[in-house]
C-alpha cells in the first residue's frame, strides 16, 4: 500500500481539527483559525486545501459516515452469524461504542444533525447517511425476523423506529451531558430492538 498524498494528509489533518473543534466548540464557533492551530498549519494552508468551513464540514460528515461503516464492519465479524448479536453491533456502531468508540464522533454527529435544519448542502448529506443506516437495520432485522419465524410486513417502520431511538440518544446525550446515564444507551437500543421483535407475530 503506498503512502497517502501530502495533500491527502493536509485534508485529513483538517478534518480531524474540525472535529476536535466543533466537538468542543459547536460548529458556528470553529474559526478556520483554531482549527489550523488545532491541525498545526498555518491558516492560508486550510484555505488552500478547501475552499470554505462548509467544504470542511462536508468533508467531516462524508468521514463520519465512513468510520461508521468500518466500526459496523468490524463489530458485524465479531458477532458472527447470530442474527441478534449483528443486530445489537449494529446499533452499537450507530451509538459510537466498541471497537473504534469516538466520543467526538457521537458529539460531531449530533451537531451535524442540527446544521442539517438549516442548511441543503449537509441535509443532503446528512439524509444520505441516515437512508445508508435505515437500509442496513432493515437487512439485520429482517434476518432476525426469518430466522425465528415472525412477519416482516412492519420492517420499514421497525427500522425507522429503532434509527429514532439511536439519534435521540445521540441528541440527548450530547445536549445535555449526564441526562442519559453512562453506559445505558446501548443496552436500551438492544432491549427495545428485541422488545419490537418479540412483539412481531410469528408466521402462521
Amino acid at each position: 500500500m503506498g503512502r497517502p498524498s501530502n495533500t491527502s494528509l493536509r485534508r485529513s489533518e483538517i478534518i480531524t481539527a474540525l472535529k476536535q473543534v466543533m466537538a468542543e466548540r459547536g460548529y458556528e464557533q470553529a474559526s478556520i483559525a483554531r482549527i489550523a492551530e488545532v491541525a498545526g498549519l498555518a491558516p492560508g494552508l486550510v484555505h488552500y486545501h478547501f475552499g470554505s468551513k462548509a467544504e470542511i464540514l462536508l468533508a467531516l460528515a462524508d468521514a463520519l459516515g465512513e468510520a461508521l461503516r468500518s466500526r459496523a464492519e468490524r463489530g458485524l465479524a465479531a458477532a458472527g452469524e447470530d442474527p441478534r448479536e449483528r443486530l445489537g453491533a449494529w446499533l452499537d456502531a450507530l451509538l459510537g461504542l466498541g471497537d473504534g468508540a469516538d466520543p467526538e464522533a457521537v458529539r460531531c454527529w449530533a451537531l451535524l444533525g442540527a446544521e442539517a435544519l438549516t442548511r441543503e448542502d449537509v441535509a443532503a448529506t446528512y439524509r444520505g447517511l441516515l437512508h445508508e443506516a435505515a437500509r442496513a437495520l432493515r437487512v439485520l432485522l429482517a434476518d432476525v425476523l426469518e430466522a425465528e419465524g415472525r412477519v416482516q410486513r412492519d420492517l420499514p417502520a421497525l427500522a425507522s423506529g429503532l434509527l429514532a431511538a439511536v439519534e435521540g440518544f445521540v441528541r440527548v446525550s450530547s445536549a445535555a451531558p449526564g441526562l442519559v446515564p453512562a453506559g445505558s444507551a446501548a443496552p436500551l437500543a438492544r432491549r427495545m430492538a428485541f422488545g419490537l421483535i418479540d412483539a412481531q407475530p410469528e408466521v402462521a
